[in-house]
């Protein structure tokens, strides 16, 4: 189901334009989650990782952007 934009001129038009431009890092796990925190394990999982050399393309949103430095010793990113 497609959404129509909003009207020009309206706040809601240029966060739209704003989401819409976002950037798109790939995301591959390098590590192990063996003997992590339960934490970083449902991180990785969050991610849509959970085997070594799995790769991901998601957008870099902060979220995203957030989850990816808690677990930054177990994955590496490139755009």
């Amino acid at each position: 189901m497609r959404l129509p934009l909003p009207k020009p001129g309206a706040w809601s038009y240029q966060k739209f334009l704003m989401v819409s431009k976002m950037a798109k890092i790939e995301i591959t796990q390098v590590r192990s989650i063996l003997k992590r925190p339960k934490n970083q394990k449902l991180t990785i999982q969050a991610l849509g990782l959970g085997r070594i050399n799995k790769t991901v393309k998601v957008e870099a949103t902060p979220q995203i952007l957030g989850m990816v430095k808690k677990v930054s010793h177990l994955v590496s990113v490139s755009e």
